[in-house]
């Protein structure tokens, strides 16, 4: 079952990538074409938040900042900490791993945050709140995890309050040509192993998402392709993998983690071939 394999894919991988990487599950955002550095890593994740909601144009102003913030798709809430103290809003993150949920509701203790972030074992599709609940909707790479990406949009749309806005960061594949049905079977093939080592469903692209979201009379909407921005952050996972740090922390973690870090040269293939896509949509539900 698919949730329980993310879920425990995150259980024991957490930790590791914690250990490592800090607490922001997510890609750095670089200059197109700069080396990442592991030390330059945590600056660059900042960046890729700063990013998006400048993409979003997410205002600072005292008056129209959000002030109710919900994470989709948590991890263990470094996105959640970041956007409450910017804004001091509150913030709710749901994942579907125990393990995150409860790391991140300990982080954010650690950090004063109890009283603004709050972390929950949720569901995307089935999010426990009520409709029209937050001013700002984040999904920092979660939405490749989701299986139904129609009823994963639809949802976010349902908790957004009226006028709010929605940013999904995700991992999609390359927008197809008029002239194509569908992906080559050569792209399918890599695609396929790359989901199996990551507990992804099917792909799709920037334009399924775009349609999605006109589908469900969003406004506002646009996108960008981040793939260059994002490009030097696998091989500087990697290189992290293979110090001794890392690599002994990846033997101990387990099997769905070892799996995950063996398909890092996939990623960086389809990124290079072109078919893998970081993308962002940002939109706003009508007032």
């Amino acid at each position: 079952e698919l949730g329980k394999g993310i879920a425990e894919f995150y259980d024991e991988s957490s930790d590791l990538w914690e250990s490592i990487w800090g607490d922001h599950m997510h890609h750095g955002f670089y200059d197109a074409g700069a080396p990442a550095t592991i030390t330059g890593h945590r600056a660059a994740q900042i960046r890729m938040v700063e990013e998006a909601l400048r993409f979003a144009a997410v205002t600072d102003d005292p008056l129209k900042k959000p002030k109710r913030i919900v994470d989709v798709g948590c991890g263990i809430g470094g996105s959640s900490r970041y956007l409450a103290k910017k804004y001091g809003a509150k913030c709710e993150g749901i994942t579907l791993s125990p393990v995150q949920a409860k790391r991140a509701q300990a982080l954010a203790v650690a950090e004063g945050l109890q009283d603004q972030a709050s972390f929950q074992v949720a569901d995307a599709l089935k999010q426990p709140f009520p409709d029209g609940q937050f001013d700002l909707v984040w999904s920092m790479e979660s939405g490749e995890h989701m299986p139904d990406k129609t009823k994963f949009v639809g949802e976010l749309a349902r908790v957004a309050a009226p006028g709010a806005t929605i940013i999904i960061v995700t991992w999609c594949h390359r927008d197809l040509s008029p002239s194509e049905e569908s992906l080559q079977p050569n792209e399918l093939n890599l695609l396929k192993k790359i989901c199996n080592a990551y507990y992804l469903p099917a792909w799709c692209s920037a334009s399924d998402y775009v349609k999605i979201a006109q589908s469900l009379s969003l406004e506002d909407i646009k996108t960008a392709d981040w793939s260059e921005n994002v490009a030097p952050f696998w091989p500087a996972v990697i290189r992290s993998a293979l110090t001794w740090q890392g690599f002994t922390s990846l033997l101990r973690s387990g099997w769905k983690t070892i799996k995950g870090a063996l398909a890092m040269p996939l990623m960086i293939q389809g990124y290079n071939k072109k078919l893998i896509k970081f993308a962002i949509i940002a939109c706003r539900k009508p007032m």
